[in-house]
């Protein structure tokens, strides 16, 4: 028989590719060499390599290894939702949601507020994600995954729940802001503040510059959309946002001007793991979702 323990060894490994990755991402305290030992021990009384060495702190599945995996793998990503639900069974279930700062401020108030009345003992977590990972559903870390997620993998269910509208933000007294409508061409020249590199907003704002031809004279970047507006104002620089608010974003001493073309609307989509264990809060946030 197979111990389990060399089990959840071996699945964090896999998981995150290394065995001090594998260290830092287990439920509990634990040394990499603990953890190296579980997997040696596991390839032992298999009799077969679980993993072949590609780097110095990188391992890859071996085909053996990823039939093994393909087996676990669900077992080991439902246990902390099958946690919470068994935890809160007798109050309704718990949920934790993930979302940017402008769907959690814009979007869910009203939301939690339907899905409380639906089913009032819940309890709700929410977590402000600066960077969306609809892989924190496999690993267990949230139960629903607020974003723009057009290219979710197959074991994920996702469905739509609002409209993200593009925006030109500018101060008032701006060349601009006596405009109705803008394009990103107009932005030519102009010092634009965008999000923090590497987010998803800010990979959507370069992308969408490059389109259109635009070269910023420089770049500002900052968290979040609160942030940048409050730049805008002090007659930093423009930007370029997304709301889900049709009336654009709001904040004195900033215009917001609509960006013509639909191709600067982005759908938000929730998602969630479509084998989750049975969780009355998830159930009754999907049947109060936003209808965009």
């Amino acid at each position: 028989m197979i111990q389990l323990s060399r089990l959840e060894g071996f699945f964090w490994v896999a998981r995150t590719g290394g065995y001090a990755r594998a260290a830092r991402a287990f439920p509990y305290p634990i040394t990499q060499p603990a953890v190296h030992q579980q997997v040696r021990k596991l390839e032992r009384e298999l009799e077969t390599p679980l993993f072949e060495r590609v780097a110095k702190d990188r391992v890859r599945l071996t085909p053996t290894g990823r039939h093994l995996f393909d087996f676990v793998a669900p077992f080991y990503e439902g246990l902390p939702a099958l946690v919470r639900s068994l935890r809160g069974a007798e109050h309704g279930g718990e949920i934790h949601i993930h979302a940017a700062s402008l769907l959690l401020r814009d979007l869910m108030p009203a939301w939690v507020k339907r899905l409380r009345h639906r089913c009032p003992q819940a309890e709700v977590h929410l977590r402000e994600a600066q960077t969306l990972d609809p892989h924190a559903l496999g690993r267990g870390e949230a139960d629903l995954v607020i974003s723009h997620l057009p290219d979710l993998p197959p074991e994920y269910a996702s469905m739509d729940v609002g409209m993200l509208h593009g925006y030109v933000v500018v101060p008032r007294g701006h060349r601009l802001a006596a405009r109705k409508r803008v394009g990103l061409r107009d932005l030519s020249g102009e010092t634009f503040i965008s999000y923090s590199p590497g987010l998803l907003p800010e990979r959507l704002q370069m992308r969408a510059l490059a389109d259109a031809g635009v070269e910023p004279a420089s770049t500002i970047s900052a968290g979040t959309a609160q942030t940048i507006l409050a730049f805008v104002e002090a007659g930093l620089g423009v930007s370029a946002l997304a709301t889900v608010d049709p009336a654009g974003p709001r904040r004195q001493g900033v215009v917001a001007l609509r960006l013509a073309g639909k191709r600067f609307d982005f759908k938000v989509h929730a998602a969630w793991r479509k084998h989750a264990p049975a969780n009355p809060a998830l159930e009754a946030a999907l049947a109060t979702a936003p209808k965009p």
